[in-house]
């Protein structure tokens, strides 16, 4: 069973998402035969890499909206992140751009270790207030999850993985996301926002099942078969 998620770390609602999308995988049975495969997606590509001035006022004016209203959401999002155990703070969130985050995440994934860059991005982003545009907190949080530190302030201090950020993003945009997150299921499947764990539990049932294959159900003639070795009678 394969499922993408886009997602972009720099969005409340794809880390709330995944983990109530990991909540359900760590319940489902066959956890074994899921393959979970993590697309790069930007909410907002013309964001800069250092914001100046109050968070507040940074999202109203990328949301075309006022800070009072910019505020009220902050709030939204600091409940919904509650009921999975994070705790959001966006009176120091550093909205920044999340690209070289991205590149930096899919170097991570060339040794099967995208899971945990991206839960210690998204981690660092809306509960330490750190800038995932900022080269050496990058760095930093790449050696925390087992990253060569020469290796990673190449891959960082370069524009490596860029090609295949925007191939994900493309990609997206081609099978249909226009929000984030975004769950593929099996190429066959779309499931879009932050859903109930126990709507995800359902998901997985789902597919789980029709991966399967067909029951052989016998019957008086069951036995008439033939293989490569012969017919049985």
């Amino acid at each position: 069973m394969k499922i993408e998620l886009w997602s972009d770390f720099g969005c409340p609602f794809c880390y709330i998402g995944k983990k109530r999308f990991e909540g359900a995988l760590n319940k489902f049975a066959h956890k074994d035969t899921v393959e979970v495969i993590y697309k790069a997606y930007q909410l907002n590509p013309n964001a800069p890499k250092v914001m100046v001035g109050a968070p507040n006022v940074n999202f109203a004016k990328g949301h075309n909206t006022t800070p009072e209203a910019a505020t009220k959401k902050f709030k939204m999002f600091v409940e919904q992140a509650k009921t999975v155990g994070l705790n959001y703070d966006y009176e120091n969130i550093k909205l920044t751009n999340t690209f070289d985050a991205h590149r930096v995440a899919k170097w991570a994934n060339t040794f099967g270790l995208e899971t945990e860059i991206s839960e210690r991005f998204m981690s660092a982003y809306f509960t330490e207030g750190l800038n995932l545009a900022d080269s050496a907190t990058l760095i930093k949080l790449g050696v925390e999850v087992g990253l060569d530190e020469a290796e990673l302030k190449t891959i960082v201090e370069s524009d490596k993985y860029a090609d295949l950020v925007n191939e994900q993003i493309q990609e997206g945009k081609q099978a249909g996301v226009q929000g984030v997150p975004f769950f593929v299921l099996n190429n066959k499947y779309g499931v879009s926002g932050a859903q109930a764990e126990e709507y995800f539990s359902q998901v997985l049932d789902q597919l789980w099942k029709e991966n399967q294959e067909l029951e052989t159900i016998g019957g008086a003639d069951s036995a008439h078969t033939c293989d490569d070795e012969g017919c049985s009678i």
